[in-house]
């Protein structure tokens, strides 16, 4: 018997690519967990809470670029891969597994 637990992860649709405008995030409901999804300039897709840790301002509002996001509340700015503030302003950013298929449609895993 192996000791090792294993997560059970669920994939849940949560919309398309052409819903996230290059460079901006938007909010999506997961049950109730609130999560926000980048696109940055580059093209790659982050997902993370949907609330800045420090005042939790609407970081789905906020600014991606450059493998970051910046809050519109203060302008705290966060890694979208590692969810690490940039500056000691607050904790870190809880960020989720995101895919995209080849039709576009973006999938969270949980």
């Amino acid at each position: 018997m192996n000791d090792t637990a294993s997560a059970v992860q669920r994939r849940f649709k949560l919309g398309c690519m052409g819903q996230v405008p290059v460079g901006e995030g938007r909010r999506f409901l997961v049950g109730s967990l609130s999560v926000a999804v980048f696109r940055t300039r580059d093209g790659r897709i982050f997902a993370t809470q949907a609330e800045c840790p420090h005042n939790r301002g609407p970081l789905f509002e906020g600014v991606a670029g450059a493998g970051r996001v910046i809050c519109p509340l203060h302008g705290h700015a966060f890694d979208l891969a590692t969810g690490e503030p940039l500056a000691d302003c607050c904790g870190p950013l809880k960020t989720y597994p995101v895919q995209v298929n080849c039709e576009g449609e973006i999938f969270l895993d949980l």
